[in-house]
């Protein structure tokens, strides 16, 4: 259970972020995208860790749901149109 956390949910964790992160960071698109891409490596490898640290699979599974949800959340308020 907890593997399938760390390797799905992380990674959905981590796309999450990275979609967050390319939208709040100063700098070119091309630019923000790469440290957000980079940066995203952190945030699974810290969702991997979250999920195997957690006292049970339920509170593993709901602090990387919460963790998603407040990164699409960002990625979502500070979407723009298309340059």
């Amino acid at each position: 259970m907890r593997g399938g956390l760390a390797l799905l949910a992380g990674y959905a964790v981590a796309a999450a972020w990275a979609a967050a992160l390319a939208r709040l960071l100063p700098g070119a698109a091309a630019d923000t995208a790469l440290v957000a891409t980079m940066l995203s490596f952190v945030v699974y490898t810290g969702a991997a860790i979250w999920s195997f640290a957690a006292r049970s699979s339920a509170r593993a599974a709901f602090g990387l749901l919460i963790a998603g949800a407040l990164g699409l959340t960002i990625a979502w308020l500070l979407r723009g149109g298309a340059a």
